[in-house]
């Protein structure tokens, strides 16, 4: 995925060099790392957000460096999905509504497209309730549409960012687990970044991310 990936900030200050990473479908990794290391940035790069100085990013083979920002809006659309820690769930849409717009970008039908809605809030633990608006959740509700409309469109790559920020920590777990549950099911890469080690702990890998690039400690 992920080839000797080099950025630079305004400073000029070096987040990273020579970074690799690879992630296999169903695999989800955490990673963290002290503030101001580069981890949200990391993550728009790998939705084709944010240039690089040098190295390359592939989705599903396909070298984001090689594409036009059109074929990069049409690759994110289609192939990435993103789970936000502040939920970003629209309060004058339906639930449903909500979870079907990745669908809506890429045109399966409007039929299709709320039965997908509809069986992703299933699976989520929010069955039944497709016509309900935001207002009526709490937090750990609104993670869980936030991680259905991540899902639904059954994209390559799945990026959160600390999708538990907002939540205490026993919803915090119950989110983790069906996030976890999710991206394994669905035989998505998945990539989180968290400050917490207890967050990271339910993923299959957790790495920590440094000027050195991306270090797994396990072991040392």
């Amino acid at each position: 995925m992920v080839r000797g990936l080099t950025k630079s900030v305004p400073g000029p200050r070096r987040l990273f060099q020579h970074l690799d990473l690879a992630v296999a479908s169903g695999e989800l990794v955490a990673i963290i790392g002290e503030s101001g290391v580069g981890k949200s940035t990391l993550l728009n790069i790998l939705a084709g957000l944010d240039e690089v100085d040098g190295g390359s990013v592939a989705i599903d083979g396909v070298d984001l460096g090689n594409l036009d920002e059109t074929a990069r809006t049409r690759l994110r659309r289609e192939r990435i999905g993103f789970v936000f820690q502040a939920f970003h769930i629209l309060p004058y849409l339906t639930l449903r509504q909500n979870v079907a717009l990745p669908l809506a970008l890429v045109s399966p039908g409007a039929a299709a497209a709320e039965q997908r809605a509809e069986a992703m809030l299933d699976a989520v633990g929010l069955g039944g309730r497709g016509e309900g608006y935001a207002r009526d959740l709490s937090g750990g509700e609104l993670q869980r549409v936030a991680i259905a409309r991540a899902l639904v469109h059954r994209p390559a790559l799945i990026l959160a960012d600390e999708p538990t920020g907002n939540l205490d920590p026993e919803t915090a777990a119950r989110v983790l687990s069906l996030f976890a549950g999710a991206v394994r099911d669905h035989g998505a890469a998945g990539v989180m970044v968290t400050h917490s080690a207890a967050s990271a702990a339910i993923a299959d890998r957790v790495l920590t991310l440094g000027a050195e690039g991306l270090v797994d400690r396990r072991g040392q």
